[in-house]
């Protein structure tokens, strides 16, 4: 039976217990209704995977004694995706869900010029990495930044292979004939797509032309398509 999986924000390896969070807590003992004596994983999402021991069944504050340790290397293949936010929030959210599991590396949250919606409640797009990585079982949580402008992204990424999946006419390279080098970078528009000028701004910045397939897909699929394509090439 997989042990239940569970994320610490930070790990202290000179310090042999753990006082657990109060949400983290709280699920243990009053919905998985864990007891002393039983084991769990932990991870900080840095790489290490905790294997311990409950010693303190408390809803508010839980400790658990480390009994092995593990680190896992990241993965080679550095992934971003950069994808403008979106006027529904829930496509949003489905999509950082569905990235982390895949495995990226990096999320930026882009603001285009056609980007409908700039709010940003970072604290729950961060949870809901988190949840995605602990259902995913992987000990890597991807980078996710505050929400970017467009120009500053382009400008400021420093990623072998840059690619921009947009919807303007113009000669583009399907991403599935591309051969990938450690790190990429793919920029995803919003609803509207990117405006020329910010394609312009793209292609000066060496970022590559690229189609996703023969249809035309929402954002979020796009974001996911892509980081799939990138990932498991």
């Amino acid at each position: 039976m997989e042990l239940p999986f569970f994320y610490i924000v930070e790990y202290n390896t000179l310090k042999g217990d753990i006082t657990l969070d109060e949400d983290t807590s709280r699920h243990m003992v009053q919905v998985l209704r864990m007891k002393a004596g039983e084991q769990i994983n932990l991870t900080d999402g840095k790489g290490n995977l905790l294997t311990c021991v409950i010693t303190e069944e408390h809803k508010k504050h839980c400790s658990v004694a480390v009994k092995q340790t593990q680190y896992t290397e990241p993965p080679k293949r550095k992934v971003s995706i950069a994808i403008s936010l979106l006027k529904n929030s829930n496509r949003f959210e489905w999509f950082l869900e569905k990235a982390t599991e895949i495995g990226v590396n990096e999320i930026i949250p882009l603001i285009c010029e056609r980007t409908e919606k700039e709010k940003f409640r970072y604290d729950r797009m961060q949870g809901i990495c988190v949840s995605a990585m602990l259902q995913s079982q992987q000990c890597w949580l991807p980078v996710l930044h505050q929400p970017m402008d467009f120009s500053r992204a382009v400008t400021s990424s420093a990623a072998n292979q840059k690619f921009i999946a947009h919807c303007d006419d113009g000669a583009k390279n399907q991403l599935t004939s591309q051969s990938y080098n450690q790190s990429a970078i793919i920029l995803i528009g919003p609803e509207g797509d990117f405006t020329p000028k910010e394609i312009e701004l793209a292609l000066t910045n060496q970022f590559v032309p690229v189609s996703l397939g023969e249809t035309r897909l929402r954002t979020e699929t796009a974001g996911v398509v892509a980081a799939a394509l990138l990932m498991l090439a």
